[in-house]
């Protein structure tokens, strides 16, 4: 029995594919198994991971819209003995994913917290990049409204290291075209669709170079963009 399995009343956060499911690893599986309840941000998803693993664990739908709530419930399991498991619908808890709160939460109440690394889109999409990991920010999704889009890439207009974000398919055309305009043609990025799944596409380049070569391909999937910094290239 590892370290792990001999704990009670504790908080897995758990890392959990971002497609490909052989990344799950031992230790996430195993920490999965032994836990008393499972908090994931959708049961449909973990339904499927669960049934993949062969498990029947009791679920708790812990989503942004009922955070606030299910933390304090949550901790008071922890604090009774039992062992949750917090789970995303793809990557790491707490990494523009839910969990925030209830790891908060945990901290307040002196509660044991364990965290089971593993699979993230921005991390990988950074390494494979081709652009400097040295120094990185990751700022998540951009803002909706285009004037707030602008001014956010502005922003790093000027950082020394690289910048990772997340996009939609419904507006990677249009943020693709704002790093262009805002920041230069020239300008350095990768942008990674579709990590670890089997159409995986990893394209890095002059931000026009991507753009034109993106067009050539399908715009369906998860995006992750990496932002090289000003005067960056290959050579």
């Amino acid at each position: 029995m590892s370290p792990d399995q001999e704990l009670s009343g504790c908080l897995f956060i758990v890392a959990t594919p971002i497609g490909n499911l052989g990344d799950l690893s031992q230790r996430a599986a195993l920490s999965i198994e032994n836990s008393d309840i499972i908090a994931c941000e959708d049961t449909r998803v973990t339904a499927k991971l669960l049934q993949h693993l062969n498990l029947r664990i009791p679920m708790v739908s812990y989503r942004e819209e009922n955070e606030r709530k299910k933390s304090q419930e949550i901790a008071l399991d922890i604090e009774s003995g039992k062992k949750v498991a917090l789970l995303s619908d793809a990557g790491y808890p707490c990494i523009n994913d839910p969990g925030f709160r209830l790891v908060r939460e945990c901290h307040a109440r002196k509660l044991k917290i364990i965290p089971i690394p593993g699979p993230n889109a921005a991390l990988t999409a950074l390494a494979a990049s081709g652009l400097p990991t040295h120094q990185f920010a990751f700022i998540g999704f951009l803002p909706k409204k285009r004037g707030q889009v602008q001014k956010t890439i502005e922003s790093w207009k000027d950082f020394d290291g690289s910048v990772v974000l997340y996009e939609s398919k419904y507006k990677i055309e249009k943020t693709l075209n704002a790093i262009s305009e805002i920041l230069g043609s020239d300008r350095f990025i990768c942008l990674a669709r579709e990590l670890t799944k089997s159409y995986e596409s990893i394209l890095s380049g002059p931000v026009n170079q991507v753009i034109e070569e993106q067009s050539q391909s399908s715009g369906k999937g998860e995006f992750t963009i990496v932002i090289g910094p000003s005067g960056y290239s290959f050579e």
